[in-house]
């Protein structure tokens, strides 16, 4: 699906599916698109949809719609372009149905060979691990001179590559570039500034000295060497920065001493998003000495590993918008899911309420009793809601103690009783004999057995003979089961791995679609698991497995971070 994501502005994280033929972007609510960016005109843009691509086009805006940097009237779309509205940026995308269409195409050019056509073992020559590339470019002693120099720039380059490609942390990472950069050129200072998303001023990132002991004093460099590679889009190398005319206004230049200077900006995609800024100092008596210790090459290869860091920096940018725009569709999804549930509840009270009205003005005491039991019911539903987000969203260590699953099995049996009779369900209990106490949460356990078996017995409500088994089995292998059978409508297999989804409930307005995730938590909590069987119009079987010998001790007070280290649970 092609769709706007914004990765810059107020509106940072959100993404427009671009669904209509044409799509207005703007200040004004009656936009498709409602940019809550004060400099964005009440309509400043339209996106249109030209045949199998897209077009924007400006509506006479006051700032202007900027497309990759350049000022457009109207400009088809491709993948990846940005389109910067006032302090907004978005980014164009195509979505995954064309790189899926790429894909296949691609395919169908590709014919992979088989053993048959080919003898492998005649034709390979030779043979070299995947670390040798490295060692490689970090042995380049018995070559050539100029292949030296060439190996040398060639291995910053790959650890460059490799940084960019594992560190996750931009100030991490930059700190590394700059590591690497010296051990090629040397500098006596180097800096890397990236601009500030929402001001633009240049921030630094990352800092390095050639002397330790200069670590103690302030990092100032030429603000005008840095201006004039930004405004120029080019890679300065000053070798004698003092005494150049186009920085002769920069006293500073003079003043701190500085020699020699490189200078480039960082290019990601589309603009520049900082510099990467090295020099050299005059030394105390070495004013005569115009040697200078910064070539072509080391210009070349600042410029190489400026563009590799930008983009290393920009995907980062990119993978964090990503990540908000997901946050903010899950809330949004939440926000929905409980609003609906909360609404049935809400429902309920008030129709009990005035059930109960009525009969207090007529005084009837049926309609009173009526309607404090629609009340009551729902005052539960409330209860049960809030527990459930409680329980799904709290990190927590199972309280556990020696723990007999017959009796809590037992006391599910009394409580669903009464209403498995009243729904006309045959309940049945079986118990395993000689089984062993568990280290477990008994509370914990009770709640998650309760809402399996409550799901059962609401589920062959309206099937002919309905009948929900629960039965206790002791495993061989160091493993207690309960299991719950019905023979109700049974679930889809396209749906078997849906169900332990929040807020996806088979129940319609009965169900708050928490309950399975709750329990399926708290018995991996235990190091256990829910296994699901069913088959369409048979039944379904729901397995809670538990192991005899927690991983938790009674008197254990285990952390989020114990919980996530525990093994998986066995295979059913």
């Amino acid at each position: 699906m092609p769709r706007l994501l914004v990765i810059k502005g107020a509106d940072e994280g959100k993404q427009f599916d671009l669904t209509e033929a044409v799509v207005s972007l703007g200040r004004d609510a009656s936009n498709t698109i409602r940019l809550h960016d004060t400099e964005v005109s009440r309509r400043h843009a339209e996106v249109h949809r030209a045949g199998a691509g897209f077009r924007v086009l400006d509506l006479d805006s006051v700032n202007g719609t900027f497309v990759n940097n350049h000022k457009v009237t109207q400009v088809d779309l491709s993948a990846g372009d940005c389109i910067a509205i006032g302090q907004t940026v978005l980014v164009f995308s195509t979505g995954r149905d064309d790189n899926a269409a790429q894909t296949s195409e691609l395919a169908e050019q590709i014919n992979l060979i088989t053993r048959a056509d080919v003898e492998l073992s005649s034709a390979i020559i030779k043979t070299i691990g995947e670390g040798e590339g490295s060692r490689f470019l970090m042995q380049p002693e018995n070559s050539s001179p100029w292949l030296r120099g060439a190996l040398a720039n060639l291995t910053i380059m790959y650890e460059a590559s490799q940084a960019t490609s594992h560190i996750l942390d931009i100030d991490q990472l930059l700190e590394r570039i700059l590591e690497l950069i010296f051990s090629s050129v040397v500098a006596d200072r180097g800096c890397i500034l990236l601009r500030h998303p929402s001001s633009g001023a240049l921030e630094p990132k990352a800092l390095r000295w050639r002397k330790p002991e200069d670590r103690q004093e302030k990092f100032a460099l030429s603000r005008t060497i840095v201006d004039h590679a930004l405004k120029e889009r080019i890679g300065v190398l000053a070798s004698d920065a003092a005494h150049d005319e186009r920085f002769s206004s920069g006293q500073s230049i003079l003043q701190l001493g500085i020699r020699e200077v490189i200078c480039v900006p960082m290019k990601g995609r589309h603009e520049s998003i900082g510099v990467l800024y090295l020099d050299t100092l005059t030394a105390r008596g070495d004013v005569g000495n115009t040697k200078g210790k910064f070539s072509d090459d080391h210009l070349a290869l600042a410029v190489a590993i400026a563009h590799q860091a930008a983009l290393a920096v920009e995907e980062t940018h990119y993978y964090q918008a990503m990540l908000q725009a997901e946050r903010l569709a899950a809330i949004g999804q939440t926000v929905a899911a409980l609003s609906h549930h909360i609404k049935n509840i809400l429902q309920g009270l008030r129709s009990g309420s005035d059930i109960l009205k009525m009969g207090l003005k007529d005084k009837n005491d049926h309609l009173i009793q009526q309607g404090r039991r629609i009340a009551e019911k729902n005052q539960g539903k409330i209860y049960d809601l809030v527990m459930d987000m409680l329980n799904y969203s709290k990190e927590r260590v199972p309280a556990v103690e020696p723990t007999d699953l017959n009796e809590i099995v037992k006391d599910i049996g009394e409580l669903l009783e009464p209403r498995a009779k009243e729904l006309n369900v045959k309940l049945e209990i079986n118990f395993a004999e000689n089984l062993p106490s568990v280290q477990a949460d008994p509370e914990g356990i009770h709640r998650a057995l309760l809402n399996i078996v409550g799901n059962a017995i609401d589920a062959v409500e309206d099937r002919p003979d309905p009948q929900v088994t629960v039965a206790t089995r002791l495993d061989d292998e160091g493993w207690v089961r309960i299991v719950v059978l019905d023979n109700g409508p049974g679930i889809a297999p396209e749906q078997v791995g849906e169900i332990f989804q929040p807020f996806i409930s088979t129940k319609g307005s009965r169900g708050t679609g928490l309950g399975l995730p709750v329990s399926r938590k708290i018995l991996r909590e235990h190091g256990g698991d829910i296994v699901v069987q069913s088959q369409v119009n048979v039944g379904s079987k729901f397995v809670l497995k538990l192991p005899i010998k927690s991983m938790l001790s009674p008197d254990m007070s285990a952390t989020s971070a114990d919980m996530r280290s525990m093994p998986p649970p066995e295979p059913n």
